[in-house]
């Protein structure tokens, strides 16, 4: 008889259904949180995920407090973003930097864009992220 075999824990989902993923480092803990968003908010991910990619080739990617981090090696962070009940948040560090800036933030230079079901504009997106990249960004990556 076959011992089975543990399955591999799902993640807590935090308040508004964020998933609560380990910090670390690399593609594997932000895929493990992409898979972990709950209903439409996974599909947005994904599709974020890819559109940073494409945009920044190499980009440093990681898991920190619970949010997607990505970044640009000895620069810092760039962009990150978070799940809430009903959007998807993407913060952008240095946003006060970007034309035109994101429209959300009352931080220092933070700015973001809460991105809902239908609505995330790929090519404003794609712009703000090259645009993110080509500066110092936040912290360390």
């Amino acid at each position: 008889m076959r011992k089975p075999t543990p399955q591999s824990a799902q993640p807590v989902l935090l308040a508004g259904g964020n998933p609560q993923i380990a910090k670390a480092d690399g593609d594997a803990p932000v895929q493990a949180y992409i898979a972990a968003m709950p209903e439409w908010k996974r599909d947005i991910g994904r599709r974020l995920d890819a559109l940073i990619v494409a945009a920044v080739p190499g980009v440093h990617k990681a898991v920190r407090w619970n949010s997607p981090m990505y970044g640009i090696q000895g620069q810092g962070w760039f962009v990150s973003f978070h799940v809430f009940t009903k959007y998807v948040k993407v913060t952008f560090f240095k946003g006060t930097s970007l034309r035109p800036p994101p429209p959300g933030g009352t931080a220092a230079e933070a700015r973001w864009i809460d991105v809902h079901e239908h609505d995330m504009d790929e090519a404003q997106l794609t712009e703000w992220v090259k645009q993110a990249a080509a500066i110092p960004g936040w912290g360390k990556s």
